[in-house]
């Protein structure tokens, strides 16, 4: 038990420090995009492996779907999936990061447990739905975050949920990296959609606002803010 609520030592005076105005510049050298014909693909092969296409489709969020998830829903509620964690591990060289500025971005790793939030999709038209799903998800080749069925944890019991997962093939991956290294990417990465710091304060108020606290975001976010401090 706490005497109160958490105090974040992250603030938005801490990223206003670190924001920079950068433009888009695409796809960094190396790595090609997604084609219509790799999402339609990837959207046929979902809905033909779906667990129970005769109930709502559950979605489970970890990080910015929980906070921006740019698609309807009809609920939400908390879950938990097992096996799973929550992981700066996938680097970025836009979005939140720029080839001046690179970036990571969270993503699931193997291992541990990683408490999220679990959307209820409307029934109608599910297709158009994961295709705008999809392209927020992944843009590249190979893919980084891969669309799965898992089996998550509610109050009311387990259901199957769609999950994105990191792909340890991509050369993006950028495997387990210590609380310091990440801190040190997040207080200074910045890309035309915003900065590290930005993207880890929004994760944490929103979790923490719905009664889940992550103690390694937390950690982190103390880290971020002491490095930011010291620029």
């Amino acid at each position: 038990m706490t005497d109160g609520p958490r105090v974040l030592s992250l603030t938005p005076e801490h990223v206003a420090r670190v924001h920079r105005d950068i433009k888009d510049a695409g796809q960094p050298a190396g790595l090609f995009p997604q084609t219509d014909q790799d999402y339609a693909e990837w959207v046929d092969r979902i809905l033909a492996t779906h667990p129970a296409p005769d109930r709502p489709t559950q979605l489970f969020a970890y990080g910015s779907l929980i906070w921006r998830p740019e698609i309807d829903h009809r609920g939400e509620q908390c879950a938990r999936l097992p096996g799973w964690r929550r992981s700066f591990c996938l680097r970025q060289w836009r979005f939140r990061g720029s080839p001046e500025y690179p970036g990571l971005m969270m993503s699931l790793d193997r291992g541990g447990e990683c408490q999220g939030v679990l959307f209820e999709l409307p029934e109608a038209d599910l297709a158009a739905q994961f295709h705008r799903l999809f392209r927020r998800e992944f843009t590249v080749k190979p893919i980084t975050n891969i669309p799965t069925w898992l089996t998550v944890e509610t109050d009311s019991g387990a259901v199957n949920a769609l999950v994105f997962v990191m792909n340890r093939e991509s050369p993006q991956y950028a495997g387990d990296l210590t609380p310091g290294e990440v801190a040190d990417v997040l207080s200074q990465s910045c890309g035309h959609l915003g900065t590290g710091a930005e993207y880890l304060l929004n994760t944490v108020t929103q979790l923490e606002a719905r009664g889940m606290h992550d103690e390694g975001l937390w950690l982190l976010q103390e880290l971020v803010a002491h490095r930011i401090d010291a620029l």
